[in-house]
């Protein structure tokens, strides 16, 4: 019997940073994914595993792109001539229909585009983007207890 493969390595996915924090803090209506505009030796720092999705987010520019602003992306040591900025504002790759649909809910009723997860897919870095909506303190907690809930059932599945 051949051994399975799990989801990530069979489509080539490898990922470098994931912001656990956005799922506590904004309900996630939407996912979607799309490519970043990166200097070489951000794509050598990538490589490496040194970035962050903590605080980051995308905004739509009045050009009709969208720009990920504060992804740290540290810096590559062996290109430290031509090194980059960490925090520099990156342009995000996607099709034209999608970003003006995000772009318009983003503008109109208060959602924000928020970076989930970093990763390369077939040697190409590729953020998951999701059009979030904050969470109040009563939805916080409202989740917390759907967790512990969850966890109680699921001990008492074990017992039996």
């Amino acid at each position: 019997m051949a051994a399975q493969k799990s989801s990530n390595a069979a489509e080539g996915m490898k990922v470098i940073a994931e912001n656990r924090r956005a799922r506590f803090d904004y309900s996630v209506d939407e996912t979607l994914e799309a490519g970043l505009q990166l200097l070489g030796s951000e794509v050598k720092a990538l490589r490496e595993g040194t970035a962050s999705l903590s605080d980051s987010y995308a905004m739509p520019t009045r050009d009709g792109e969208l720009v990920l602003h504060n992804a740290h992306i540290g810096a590559f040591k062996p290109a430290s001539v031509f090194a980059h900025e960490p925090l520099r504002p990156r342009k995000l790759l996607m099709h034209r229909e999608e970003l003006e649909r995000w772009g318009a809910k983003v503008r109109e009723r208060g959602y924000a585009i928020i970076p989930l997860l970093l990763y390369f897919k077939k040697g190409r870095a590729k953020v998951q983007l999701g059009l979030c909506r904050g969470k109040t303190h009563e939805d916080r907690r409202q989740t917390i207890k759907e967790r512990e809930t969850k966890r109680e059932m699921d001990r008492e599945m074990r017992r039996r």
